[in-house]
C-alpha cells in the first residue's frame, strides 16, 4: 500500500506501524560526534530521501539514542496547529497540506511522533516552493534557529542537509553550519529498496553497513543497506487545488 487517499486509510496505516523491535546500531566513535554537534551548537542534522518507510524509525532510533526530545521537520509550518490537535488525540489529520504525496510525511512519521515522550515539534518549511531555492533553504534555517528548541534534531530532505554549497545553491545546512560551527551532518546511505514521491520509485546502489558509523568521505552516515516504500498520504492534484483554494 505505497500510498492512502482516505482519512480512514490513513489513521489504520498509522496505527499499523511497528516501532518497538526497530534497534539502530550506532559506533561509539559516531555516536559520540553527534553528541559534541548538540553540545557544541543545540543541533544535529539528518538528510533522507523522503518516502522511505524506516525514515522514522531511524528518527526514533536517533532520539533514543541521544536522550532528546525536539525535533524539527521539512513539513509546512502551517500545519502546526493541526498537528498539535493530532497529537493531543483532537483529528487533525483532514488539513490538505497533509495529503501533498511528496513523501515528506507518512504513517510511519505520524506514528512515531507519539511514541516520544515530553515531544517538542518545529515546522519549517515555509509552503510551497515559488521562488530562489536558496532563499528558501536560508528562510528554511532562520526558522530552525528562531525555535531555540536545543538540543534538537533537525529532518530535512538530503539536498538540504549538506553543510557547503552545492550545484542547487546554498544549503539550508550551510546556513546553519555557518551560524553554528560545530554543526555535523547525518546523511541516510540508502542501498536497495523503493520509495513514494508522488509515485512508486526505487534505488539500487551500495550502501554503508547498517547504523550509525562515520562513512568512507569521512562524514556521518545511517547505513540502510534495504529498505521499503512509505504509505503516503496522496490525494490528487486536481482535488488539492480545490481543497487548497488554489
Amino acid at each position: 500500500m505505497p500510498s492512502v487517499d482516505t482519512l480512514d486509510g490513513l489513521q489504520r496505516a498509522v496505527a499499523e506501524f511497528v516501532t518497538d523491535p526497530f534497534d539502530l546500531p550506532a559506533e561509539p566513535a559516531a555516536l559520540a560526534r553527534a553528541r559534541r554537534s548538540l553540545d557544541g551548537c543545540g543541533l544535529l542534522l539528518l538528510g533522507e530521501v523522503h518516502g522511505v518507510r524506516e525514515n522514522p524509525l531511524i528518527i526514533l532510533g536517533l532520539m533514543r539514542l541521544l536522550g532528546l526530545t525536539s525535533l524539527a521537520l521539512e513539513w509546512p509550518e502551517d500545519l502546526g496547529p493541526h498537528l498539535d490537535a493530532y497529537l493531543a488525540g483532537e483529528g487533525g489529520l483532514d488539513h490538505p497540506m497533509w495529503w501533498l504525496g511528496d513523501g515528506r510525511v507518512t504513517a510511519g512519521h505520524l506514528a512515531v511522533l507519539k511514541r516520544v515522550d515530553g515531544l517538542r515539534v518545529t515546522l519549517f518549511d515555509g509552503g510551497p516552493f515559488t521562488g530562489d531555492w536558496s532563499q528558501r533553504d536560508a528562510a528554511m534555517a532562520r526558522r530552525v534557529l528562531a525555535a531555540r528548541a536545543e538540543p534538537m534534531l533537525v529532518v530535512a530532505g538530503n539536498a538540504h542537509t549538506g553543510t557547503s554549497p552545492s550545484d542547487l545553491g546554498l544549503p539550508m545546512g550551510a546556513c546553519l553550519a555557518s551560524a553554528r560551527p560545530a554543526l555535523e551532518s547525518v546523511r541516510i546511505d540508502y542501498g536497495r529498496g523503493s520509495f513514494y514521491n508522488i509515485e512508486p520509485r526505487r534505488i539500487d546502489a551500495p550502501s554503508e553497513p547498517a547504523g550509525l558509523r562515520a562513512g568512507a568521505d569521512g562524514g556521518l552516515v545511517v547505513g540502510l543497506p534495504e529498505f521499503t516504500e512509505a504509505v503516503v498520504p496522496h490525494l490528487p492534484m486536481e482535488l488539492l487545488k480545490e481543497r487548497l483554494g488554489f
